[in-house]
């Protein structure tokens, strides 16, 4: 009887013992924390840069779409016009800036030259015609009409020869640097609009910006659409990260960069990976739609979870279950990108 009670003693004793060895385990064991939250995809409203009306669309609702990819275009003859028009102009402002750095050619210098001496050629015979009505009118021969004539005369090729080797001074120096400048003022101003023109045409196909899938369509062909006018909703496929929310008292427990396992209703067994891309440093009122062990009025702080490989399964709204992973090295977080 007293070795019964003896080994029942030491079983209790045993018992005791590995009860009191679980409990100081668990108080020192680094425990998960488990929230609740919500996805969130980022979406994106798509429009034409310009307007017109819509020629094409080439997805429709639920489609998906890579980056790149043309998925609506406008009807582009107005401004392929447009195009055209501008190139005229930008060849027209090149070709006059391209003669005014040039400067005169030879064959116009020649030219300017032989002016000159026609005009010199000219005076010298307008001043021996009037040398000659001089004399005479002195003697009586001729009236002094004659004289004034020839005085006339003389006198206008005199300017004529002066205006002509203006003109020749001029080529040979070529164009003022204010009449070049003005020139490729006029040529860079020409050359902006041709670079507008072709960005307009260009904008007439709407391009998707990133990998996702069409959530909205919102025209038809042959509507008349306004700069802007949202053409399509896209939800893009990444990122994609839960919104979720924690009590201030374990605040502290949580960091950037922190390893969370994200699961699923429709598939618990196989938990999304992610890391703390964000917290909040502003408290604020625990939205409705979230649980938590406090009271809905009590105050918490937003936090993001950035999910890697994502997949096609989660999607916006779902509610989710998160659970942090405790680390070796909490004080020295991965790095994470918010």
């Amino acid at each position: 009887m007293k070795r019964r009670l003896l080994i029942l003693a030491l079983v209790l004793a045993a018992a005791a013992g590995a009860w009191l060895a679980y409990r100081q385990f668990e108080m020192h064991r680094p425990k998960g924390l488990q929230v609740y939250g919500n996805v969130d995809i980022r979406q994106v409203n798509l429009g034409f840069r310009v307007s017109g009306r819509v020629a094409e669309m080439r997805v429709d609702e639920g489609d998906t779409v890579k980056a790149g990819d043309i998925i609506a275009r406008l009807d582009a003859g107005p401004y392929q016009d447009q195009v055209d028009v501008a190139r005229a102009q930008f060849t027209q402002a090149q070709a006059n800036y391209t003669k005014m750095v040039a400067g005169f050619r030879k064959e116009e210098i020649d030219q300017a030259r032989a002016q000159v001496e026609q005009m010199r050629a000219n005076l010298t015979n307008a001043d021996v015609n009037y040398k000659r009505q001089r004399a005479l009118q002195q003697t009586h021969v001729i009236a002094q009409q004659d004289l004034d004539n020839a005085t006339a005369q003389r006198d206008a090729f005199q300017a004529q020869l002066h205006s002509a080797e203006a003109n020749l001074a001029l080529e040979l120096v070529g164009n003022r640097p204010e009449d070049i400048d003005m020139a490729r003022a006029q040529m860079d101003n020409a050359k902006a609009g041709l670079q507008n023109a072709v960005r307009n045409l260009s904008d007439c196909r709407l391009v998707a910006p990133s990998d996702g899938v069409v959530i909205t369509r919102a025209v038809e062909p042959g509507t008349i659409v306004s700069v802007g006018a949202t053409v399509y909703s896209l939800a893009l496929n990444e990122p994609i990260w839960i919104r979720s929310y924690i009590d201030e008292p374990d605040l502290g427990r949580i960091y950037p960069g922190m390893k969370a396992l994200v699961y699923t209703d429709a598939n618990p067994g196989k938990p999304y990976e992610g890391r703390i891309g964000f917290i909040s440093p502003v408290a604020e009122f625990t939205p409705k739609e979230v649980q938590t062990r406090q009271l809905r009025t009590a105050l918490v702080f937003r936090f993001r979870v950035v999910i890697q490989n994502p997949g096609r399964y989660l999607r916006q709204g779902m509610p989710v279950t998160v659970k942090l992973v405790q680390e070796p090295h909490p004080d020295v977080p991965p790095a994470m990108s918010k």
